[in-house]
């Protein structure tokens, strides 16, 4: 009986909540002034109400003077609104408005940091289009040439080496599916660009060792020998380059390629 009664309330109790809810909707438009509206919509953030917050941010970027001390911060509170729903290209585009026109104010760092990471987050793995990748890495990277003091630079500098990884992976990825089908001749390009504008990642070492088995098919031995110097020079002591190459070149028979 009473699980009965208890199941004919809780639709009652949902109901008054839902009316309660409508009673007091967050319209921005009906704040006493551009402060108060301020105020409520950062309440809103810090609830995690994202769209009442976008809509209140959104329509103080539109109302605010040109001048007026909480536009910059508008502008990088409706940023935040954005991330809060998945929206990195809007994030992104409401964050550069802080650097681009505000460049002197305290947020222009960090909303130039946040404008890099929501880019970076448009890039979902490897094998897409890198487009969002690269404009992240630049935009991290004027980030650290801008603010090399910013308490966010060995954030920014993580998040470009994962960045640059992910290029040096599609690069060789592609490399590999040319050398799987035995088209050797693009299979080098790709991995000679993976050795040459990522020489710092892991995956250098892995196209570097691929360019020699490349070179070992079309039987080139002298890029054979050049390319294998250059992994021992890099890594003298990697047991997967002595598996490759063999024993390790006399310095004064081979240099190592350019």
């Amino acid at each position: 009986m009473f699980v009965n009664a208890l199941r004919r309330t809780l639709p009652l109790v949902a109901l008054a909540g839902l009316a309660a809810c409508h009673r007091h909707p967050f319209i921005p438009a009906s704040f006493p002034s551009k402060e108060a509206l301020f105020q409520a919509s950062l309440q809103q953030l810090k609830l995690h109400h994202w769209g009442n917050a976008e809509n209140g941010f959104e329509k103080l970027t539109t109302d605010l003077p040109a001048r007026d001390p909480l536009l910059p911060a508008a502008f990088y509170y409706l940023g935040e609104a954005h991330t809060g729903q998945k929206e990195y290209i809007l994030a992104a585009q409401a964050y550069s408005r802080v650097p681009e026109s505000f460049p002197e104010d305290t947020l222009a760092g960090p909303a130039t940091f946040k404008t890099g990471i929501s880019y970076a987050k448009l890039w979902r793995k490897p094998s897409l289009d890198p487009d969002y990748g690269q404009t992240a890495i630049t935009t991290l990277q004027s980030f650290i040439a801008a603010y090399p003091d910013s308490p966010l630079k060995p954030r920014a500098q993580k998040e470009i080496d994962r960045l640059t990884e992910w290029l040096a992976i599609k690069n060789y990825d592609t490399g590999m599916f040319y050398y799987r089908r035995k088209a050797y001749d693009p299979a080098i390009i790709y991995f000679n660009d993976v050795e040459r504008l990522y020489p710092t990642t892991q995956h250098a070492k892995l196209a570097l060792i691929q360019l020699v088995k490349s070179y070992k098919q079309i039987k080139y031995p002298e890029e054979v020998a050049q390319t294998c110097a250059t992994l021992y020079q890099k890594y003298p002591r990697d047991p997967d380059v002595k598996t490759t190459c063999g024993p390790p070149p006399h310095p004064a028979t081979v240099a190592p390629k350019p």
